[in-house]
This record gives structure tokens, sequence and C-alpha cells, in this order.
């Protein structure tokens, strides 16, 4: 068993072990008291492992009620938000109320939303279960549902009170959705742990309780220095800017990890082509990404893929942060001016 405590504006723990969701109801009483908890999960998740997790809050005394959304992005939207607070006020949760989000990053993202705009804020407890969630979404303490407009631009800063991460759930992961989580471990070798790429050639599979560890050590640091994203914690959005342009211009049937993988793969060649960084270094990240049967070429063009990259959070007037390797472990905030942006995204998208 691992335990990583983030200090951001609420301190709490990331449990990191195998089979401990069966004592997920024991390791929540310290932080959240015997209350009602409302367990969000997707039909997919519920079916594997929502009776584990209700059998365990209610042996320790909590009264269970459940939420159940469909499984995939669409289910991240407003209608689903609107509909888990109507259910909470249903059910009268009060501020002393706990919810329990158990399935991977869309469930984290809507059920985090609700706790946090809910009676103006109420606790709940992160329970990823697929790899994305257990070294990035899960911790941080962002939470957010899609517009029409584009991926997570409504949201709040709401940090869980524990994240309690059973990394045998990631064993009933198809190769597709584990292949989504590689992208974010691969990105955290990028931006700042060269030992952890390195890590990643022996394998993931093979060493998950420590990859997970390091990702979410990583994260940590980052969000006690800069919580609410204005500066360093920017650096996590490592081929997001391209790859959120990239699932939305796709209706989102390109997946979160693989549009990230063509980001990362993007913005990395176009450091090289700027002569920021090495070309060694970019063929490292490419056959690292193919390893994990993640994809480097984009479907879409530069003019396909620039309006949707000019509408990222990221965005302020007329510059756009972009996050640009120097190498393998020194990624850096570089801001361009929005015109210059497709001529960057073009440079990335040539081999």
């Amino acid at each position: 068993m691992k335990t990583i405590k983030v200090k951001a504006s609420v301190e709490y723990d990331v449990i990191i072990d195998k089979d401990i969701l069966s004592r997920a109801g024991e390791l929540s009483v310290p932080v959240c008291g015997v209350c009602s908890a409302c367990i969000v999960t997707d039909d997919t998740v519920d079916a594997l492992y929502s009776r584990e997790l209700e059998e365990s809050l209610a042996s320790a005394g909590f009264k269970v009620i459940k939420f159940v959304i469909p499984h995939g992005e669409a289910s991240k939207s407003t209608a689903s938000l609107v509909s888990l607070l109507e259910f909470l006020a249903e059910n009268k949760m009060t501020r002393s109320d706990c919810i329990f989000a158990l399935g991977g990053g869309v469930v984290g993202d809507l059920a985090g939303f609700a706790a946090a705009v809910y009676l103006r804020g109420i606790k709940f407890i992160q329970l990823p279960t697929t790899l994305l969630a257990a070294v990035d979404s899960s911790v941080g303490g962002k939470t957010a549902v899609d517009l029409a407009a584009g991926k997570n631009l409504a949201g709040a800063f709401h940090q869980p009170s524990l994240v309690i991460c059973d990394y045998k759930t990631l064993g009933t992961l198809t190769p597709e959705i584990f292949a989504d989580g590689c992208a974010e471990v691969v990105k955290y070798g990028i931006i700042n742990d060269r030992p952890l790429f390195e890590l990643l050639q022996s394998g993931i599979r093979e060493n998950l309780e420590e990859v997970i560890a390091s990702c979410v050590l990583n994260k940590s640091k980052i969000v006690a220095a800069d919580e609410f994203d204005t500066g360093m914690r920017q650096l996590l959005n490592l081929g997001h800017t391209v790859g959120h342009a990239i699932e939305a211009r796709s209706n989102f049937g390109i997946s979160h990890g693989c549009a990230v993988s063509m980001g990362i793969a993007i913005v990395t060649r176009a450091a090289v082509k700027l002569g920021i960084c090495p070309a060694a270094d970019l063929a490292d990240v490419l056959d690292i990404l193919k390893k994990y049967s993640l994809p480097t070429v984009c479907p879409y063009g530069a003019d396909e893929l620039v309006d949707t990259a000019l509408g990222d959070k990221k965005r302020f007037g007329n510059t756009i942060s972009l996050v640009l390797p120097f190498a393998i472990g020194d990624s850096r905030l570089y801001k361009i001016n929005v015109s210059e942006l497709k001529d960057f995204i073009q440079k990335g998208l040539e081999k």
C-alpha cells in the first residue's frame, strides 16, 4: 500500500493498493463520518463493482443510494449534472453527506462538479476504476462537464476528501481504455520525470503500483504549487489543447487518450521544428506511444483544428499557452499569438 498526501486548500490522502475497494467504508469514515452516501457510477462499472462498494459502505454504517449514468463522454453533460443534482435533492442529501465517485474520468468529473455546487459544496470521495482516472483525473480537484462548444467549459475547483485507488479494477479494462490511461502516464514522464519515462520501457502493467504512485506524486507537487491552474499546473495540459480539438472534431469518436497521444506527437514534432527539442527525444516519444498502441498521426488538418483549439481554456486574449517539451523530462509553457496557432499545428502535423 502507498499513501500520498495532496496538500491543496484541502489536504487529503491518495491510497493506492490492490483489493481495497472492500475497505472503502472503513477508510472513508475518518474523513466524512458515518452519513448518507450517494454512489455515482456508470452502467459498465455498476455491473462490476457497485455491489462491493455498497456492501463496504453499508457495513461501516452508511446509508447508501446510487445514481447510474450511461458510460461514455456524452454523459458528461449539463443534462446529466442537473439530473444528478435533482436526485440528491429528492433523496434529501445534506451538507454533512458525501458523494462517492466510482468510475473513470467522466464519472469523477460529473460527480465532483455536482459535489461542488450542490448546497454550495459537499464532500466527495474518488474511487477511480480506470488508469486515466487513477493517474490523473481523480487527483487535483478539477471538476467539469462539457458544453456544445467544447470539453470541460463549465466546472469548478473542488478537491476530494479522499482518493481510494484499488488497481485491481484496472484488470477488467479493455485494451483500448487501458491505452487511454497510458497516454496520461507518458505525459507525466515527458513533463518532468525522465526516470518514469524510462520505467515505461519495462511495462506499465508490470509496474502498476509504482507507475500510479509516481504520477500521483508528480501531480500532487504541481497542485500544491498551483492549485487553481494559473501557472505551472498548466504543464499538465501537455498534448491537451490540440487533443481536445481532435476529440471535438471527431464528435468524441476519438477517445481522450488517443487524442492526447496525437496532441503530444504534434507538439513534440513542432518543438523539434522550432529548434526547441532534440530530434532523438521526438523519436523516443513516438516509440513509447506506439509501444502502448497509441496513435501518433492525426486524421485532421490544421484548418480543421485551429478554430476549436482557439476555444481552449488556456487562451488569454490574443495569446494561448501551449506546453512544449524541451527534452523528455523538461516541458515548459510556451506562449504564442493566436495568429500563429495554425502554423504551429501545421508544423506538428508534418512528419
